[in-house]
């Protein structure tokens, strides 16, 4: 009896320490592995170059999923992980930044950082994507990994063996190259000067650009295209409250999707240049465009009857401030070379 009544109890005990060490993350059923940190020098348009110092920085964590695509152009499945690491949003949060075109062009909407790794490779982020979104600290460097496992087939997908960047808003990890030693701050070289204090703004059409070569133009809304709508509190880094409304409009990748197609290259080093009639310009990456997986699209909206801001703009979804919501659009610059 009393043998009886004490495996009832033994079990019964064992029943509260298995509850209690399953929690409801799903995303931590595996050990974590560590990386070495990296050694990654800043330099570049800025007055204060230097090494990263991660100990200056919290630890923060993303899951993913990794797709890559091969040689074909063929999506493939790698795995699924957490990945703990540093935000690139806080590694360049305390840089200063030194444009070499400023007076030509003083916004920051205009820069790009360009991070290399021990092997050459090399891959591209908007200024924007790093300090605009409403959901900040998605681009970081991982410097630890644990696969998520499914609790069915228990499938333990390929770990990582070296620090890498981690892009979480990226459809296809080409971004996500291995051992990152160098991040340089760069401002897009253009020839156009900006003008507040044009009067007439209006564009008529959008002159598409292919490395600096015209390929084509739009001149009437591509009405044909599905729709999209966003509704929104339109806020500005400096003037602040632009008014809560919606913006109904074309993705601007199914209108460019001719002129640039989902590949390696340009998913890892191409940019996109949205400029207007007077000079005001922002920097998108492709990837930024074409290759999401939070579903924030950048629209192209119909202003044809505003002979003020007409007859396109953007609206980009992902972004907290309207700073890169470009009106009176009159080129895109597409560049895989600058």
């Amino acid at each position: 009896m009393k043998k009886n009544i004490f495996l009832f109890c033994f079990l019964f005990l064992s029943q509260i320490i298995v509850a209690q060490n399953s929690t409801n993350d799903f995303y931590d059923d595996d050990s974590t592995h560590l990386f070495l940190i990296p050694q990654i020098e800043i330099s570049g348009e800025v007055s204060n170059p230097g090494v990263v110092d991660f100990s200056k920085f919290i630890l923060r964590s993303e899951m993913v999923k990794e797709g890559y695509l091969d040689v074909n152009n063929n999506a493939s499945f790698r795995g699924a992980y957490r990945y703990d690491g540093y935000s690139l949003y806080d590694i360049l949060n305390n840089v200063v930044l030194n444009k070499k075109n400023a007076k030509e062009f003083n916004p920051i909407i205009d820069l790009y950082v360009e991070i290399e790794n021990s092997k050459g490779e090399k891959v591209v982020f908007s200024w924007g994507e790093i300090f605009y979104p409403v959901n900040r600290h998605k681009i970081f460097i991982a410097t630890q990994v644990a696969r998520i496992v499914p609790t069915k087939t228990k499938k333990l997908w390929p770990l990582p063996t070296e620090n890498k960047v981690v892009v979480a808003t990226d459809l296809y990890a080409e971004r996500n190259i291995s051992n990152p030693t160098k991040i340089t701050i760069k401002s897009y070289s253009c020839s156009i000067i900006a003008n507040k204090e044009m009067e007439e703004t209006y564009s008529k059409d959008i002159v598409i650009m292919k490395n600096d070569k015209a390929v084509d133009s739009i001149i009437k809304y591509p009405q044909e295209l599905p729709k999209s709508d966003y509704s929104t509190i339109f806020y500005g880094r400096g003037r602040g409250l632009h008014g809560i409304k919606d913006f109904k409009g074309v993705q601007l990748k199914n209108v460019l999707e001719k002129y640039a197609e989902v590949n390696k290259n340009n998913i890892k080093n191409s940019i996109v240049v949205i400029v207007g009639k007077d000079g005001y310009r922002a920097v998108f990456t492709y990837s930024e465009l074409f290759n999401r997986n939070d579903f924030m699209e950048v629209l192209l909206i119909d202003r044809i009857s505003d002979k003020e801001n007409g007859a396109f703009s953007i609206f980009p979804a992902s972004d907290y401030f309207s700073d890169r919501a470009v009106k009176s659009i009159s080129e895109i610059r597409i560049l895989d070379k600058f």
